[in-house]
């Protein structure tokens, strides 16, 4: 069913002279005729009364009414939703993301996000533990997992790889692990309420959990920035994101460790959103901002 007839046959509705509505639309009078026509044999009854004097609503007309207003309404909130049906993309957005993530690569990028949408406002509630989207009444959020609450829709946005790593001065002064089971005499710095990730050797050299079954890790944190910080200071061995540490492994102040053993999992950055909500343009042009910007990998290979 054409939305542009049924366009017409609202403003015809509600003129009650089809000629006249069909010139809104740029259309003659025959085709606004032919359009009409086209319509009522879609729909299987005639919309209008007609004579040389009047037009009016028919018993189905007046029924089909609210119903081809709806489609109408619905139409316009889809291109919305895309960010096509309204240029001026305007609203406030409520973003929940990691405060180790978004101090490195969204806060950065937003002086261009506002300046593309003067009319929108950004929110940002930045915090390394997880909040909940729909109590806290947030538009969209950036996780390191998928949306497992059927409440939420994810969309991913980049690979996520972690590596176990330390400052030279740490290695220095307590020796290189060689293998998994080494990491027990080591001082261990891990993320709060992180389960044990499993280590596969990439070599057939065998396997391993960071951290080690039974083994009290020296130091726990619950921010990324910090884990950094307290790993390049020679505090002991981590497990790090590549967004989190990339730099520090190009210059050189933090290296790898068991660089012959991979975390076993396929780790990604996500954007995650209610599913009772219309995505609206405001969250649609952040989401497509945020892929456009951020979608690649960091470089942290010398």
């Amino acid at each position: 069913m054409n939305t542009n007839g049924i366009k017409l046959f609202v403003l015809a509705a509600e003129t009650l002279n089809i000629s006249a509505a069909g010139h809104q639309l740029g259309l003659t009078p025959s085709v606004a005729s032919a359009w009409l026509s086209k319509l009522e044999l879609q729909v299987g009854a005639d919309l209008f009364h007609r004579s040389t004097r009047k037009v009016t609503l028919s018993i189905e007309g007046t029924e089909f009414l609210p119903y081809a207003k709806e489609i109408l309404a619905q139409q316009e909130a889809a291109l919305v939703a895309l960010g096509r049906g309204n240029p001026n993309v305007s609203g406030t957005l409520r973003f929940a993301a990691s405060s180790t993530f978004a101090q490195r690569f969204v806060a950065p990028i937003l002086p261009e996000f506002l300046e593309r949408f003067p009319e929108v406002n950004v929110e940002l509630m930045l915090s390394d533990t997880q909040v909940k989207l729909i109590e806290g009444g947030f538009d969209l959020a950036l996780r390191n997992l998928a949306a497992e609450d059927s409440s939420l829709i994810g969309r991913r946005l980049a690979s996520d790889t972690r590596v176990l790593c330390a400052s030279p001065d740490y290695l220095k002064n307590h020796g290189t692990p060689q293998t998994p089971e080494e990491l027990a005499e080591h001082q261990l710095l891990v993320f709060m309420n992180a389960r044990p990730r499993k280590l596969i050797s990439t070599n057939g050299m065998g396997t391993g959990t960071f951290p080690p079954v039974n083994v009290k890790p020296r130091v726990v944190c619950d921010d990324g920035a910090s884990m950094r910080i307290s790993a390049k200071a020679g505090v002991g061995i981590c497990m790090s994101s590549i967004w989190n540490i990339h730099s520090e492994l190009r210059d050189g102040s933090l290296l790898r460790v068991l660089p012959d053993y991979h975390i076993d999992e396929q780790a990604a950055v996500w954007l995650v959103y209610p599913k009772s909500n219309v995505l609206t343009a405001k969250v649609r042009v952040f989401i497509d901002y945020l892929v456009e910007k951020i979608g690649d990998p960091p470089v942290w290979e010398r």
